[in-house]
């Protein structure tokens, strides 16, 4: 399987009794899409971590009738035989043997860090609950802690990591919710997603007696910031909206208050000249091209991904990159191939030119719209295809986008990849649009895609003595006069992956966000095609959410 990508490396156990050892294809199969499913992954040794996916280069091979796993990073290296694999409650539990010897040892794969066992879950989180007993009286003493647990219910979306409850006072209300710092970030960033369903369900299930004002959300002390950059984005007319950030071990409960500039740190890096790198990479990018069947090559899409590197992918799936740069000390520039998909990466050279051929010729006969659904190079990164397709054609999200400029992921999050894909446009009048993709169904939708927003619309308005903002002084949108409107939302995604909750948190966001919901077909890889949409507003009655 040669076409992976980077993931964390876990920590390997010792093992119990091996299981039946299995095809060599269908364990490399597998193991390709478990860790194309869990981007945070952790390869675990004895309970100890070894790699974390997210900065781990990995490689499978299926080759001479067995399954080799190679991972490695800055740190460490590892090559294993993989003889066996078997997934248990969200673990992958993996049978490997060392070069040379016969006794197996087993890896687990865990999806992400938190690898405490349900019962410390459990414990952690019954203890937090009497904690927050306890600041509520302190903190809030003229209203009533009622109803507070962290009980499951899936069918509303909430999950036991979350304490929900409500503070009463007389007929007035405040829907709670809060956090414990032994989460993982991701649950700690996705707790206002959550607050507002639990809002909108204290409102719709009460007797009509109490006024819910709003919500009091508690996350951990230094943890609040994405949250807080969100919230001053929500409609204050809708609800009043409290961010509290509470340290476990003192019990002091403190109030942050909203920035709209956003907190999420980004950059903003000067958009290339994709003439002149493909100009400068032409004899390379040929070299490349002249590996690729003559009849494929018209499928191939060239990204310039910055001043000095080139890109070659199928559908979203990158398989080659050039690489400019000065070689050693000296000042001679130097182009560098390598192929392979992602982080998992091998330099071009005279003796391996057929293994990239051959490495091609196979991705393009298993990575097509009519390909097999179980197929691991098919379900790969489908947001990146899916990203392919618009990039290539914007009109059927919106005829009014301007086909000559879109960018990935202008302006990036440093943080990495957040399971997302971000397009930057411009609509015809010059307003800038925000596209948020995704093809699998995510319940932070809404917010993800309003994070990106704050974002770009906190570039935009940075300007230089009146001149133009930030972006267009970083050499994206050309000459182009840009709106000081903000931003357009558009949130993209194939129709039944659309999660119920989207719409509801939406009706939530500020009014100065004008967003639009596009819900694709699910046949997109064949043809893009918008089945329906709804938006922040109708011209017809000037509110509410419209089907386009």
């Amino acid at each position: 399987m040669p076409f992976t990508r980077g993931a964390g490396t876990g920590s390997a156990g010792r093992a119990r009794k091996p299981v039946e050892e299995q095809a060599p294809e269908t364990i490399a199969a597998t193991l390709e899409d478990f860790l194309t499913r869990s981007p945070q992954a952790v390869v675990l040794e004895d309970g100890r971590v070894l790699f974390d996916m997210r900065s781990t280069k990995y490689r499978l091979s299926d080759e001479h009738g067995r399954c080799t796993l190679q991972l490695w990073s800055d740190d460490a290296n590892l090559v294993r035989r993989v003889t066996a694999i078997e997934e248990r409650n969200g673990v992958l539990r993996v049978s490997v043997l060392r070069f040379g010897q016969t006794k197996p040892q087993t890896l687990e794969i865990a999806r992400d860090r938190d690898r405490r066992t349900p019962s410390t879950r459990e414990a952690t989180r019954v203890k937090y609950l009497r904690v927050l007993e306890r600041i509520a009286v302190r903190a809030f003493p003229e209203w009533k802690l009622e109803g507070l647990r962290t009980a499951m219910d899936l069918e509303k979306s909430f999950g036991p990591a979350y304490a929900r409850g409500s503070l009463v006072q007389g007929q007035r209300a405040w829907a709670v919710i809060a956090v414990n710092p032994e989460e993982t970030q991701a649950t700690i960033d996705g707790i206002l997603t959550i607050g507002i369903l639990w809002l909108e369900h204290c409102r719709s299930t009460g007797d009509g007696r109490r006024v819910w004002q709003g919500l009091k959300v508690i996350v951990p002390r230094g943890a609040g910031t994405l949250t807080v950059s969100r919230m001053a984005w929500l409609n204050e007319r809708a609800a009043q909206w409290q961010l509290w950030e509470l340290d476990s071990q003192t019990e002091e409960l403190e109030q942050r208050e909203a920035a709209d500039t956003g907190n999420v740190t980004t950059r903003l890096i000067h958009a290339p000249n994709r003439q002149a790198v493909r100009e400068r990479l032409s004899h390379a990018a040929a070299r490349v091209m002249a590996l690729v069947p003559e009849a494929m090559q018209s499928q191939v899409e060239i990204v310039i991904a910055s001043g000095a590197e080139m890109a070659f992918l199928l559908h979203g799936l990158e398989f080659a990159r050039i690489r400019s740069g000065y070689a050693g000390n000296s000042f001679n520039v130097q182009e560098q191939i390598t192929f392979g998909a992602g982080p998992s990466e091998t330099p071009l050279a005279t003796d391996n030119e057929d293994v990239l051929r051959e490495l091609v010729t196979r991705l393009f006969e298993r990575r097509h719209a009519g390909g097999d659904r179980r197929d691991p190079l098919y379900r790969m990164q489908p947001e990146r295809w899916l990203e392919s397709i618009l990039r290539q054609n914007l009109e059927p999200l919106d005829p009014h986008l301007d086909p000559n400029h879109v960018y990935t992921q202008v302006p990036a999050f440093v943080a990495g990849d957040r399971g997302m894909l971000d397009l930057l446009g411009v609509l015809h009048d010059g307003r800038l649009a925000v596209i948020e993709l995704k093809a699998e169904e995510d319940l932070h939708l809404a917010l993800q895609g309003l994070d990106y927003w704050i974002r770009v619309r906190w570039h935009h308005l940075r300007t230089d003595a009146g001149g133009p903002g930030e972006l267009q002084r970083a050499g994206y949108f050309g000459r182009m006069v840009l709106s000081q409107l903000p931003p357009k939302l558009y949130l993209v995604a194939p129709a039944l992956r659309v999660h119920p909750a989207t719409e509801l948190v939406l009706r939530y966001l500020s009014p100065k966000v004008d967003w639009e919901l596009v819900a694709l077909d699910e046949r997109w890889r064949t043809k893009a095609k918008v089945v329906w949409r709804k938006r922040s507003t109708d011209p017809r009655d000037g509110a509410g959410i419209a089907a386009g």
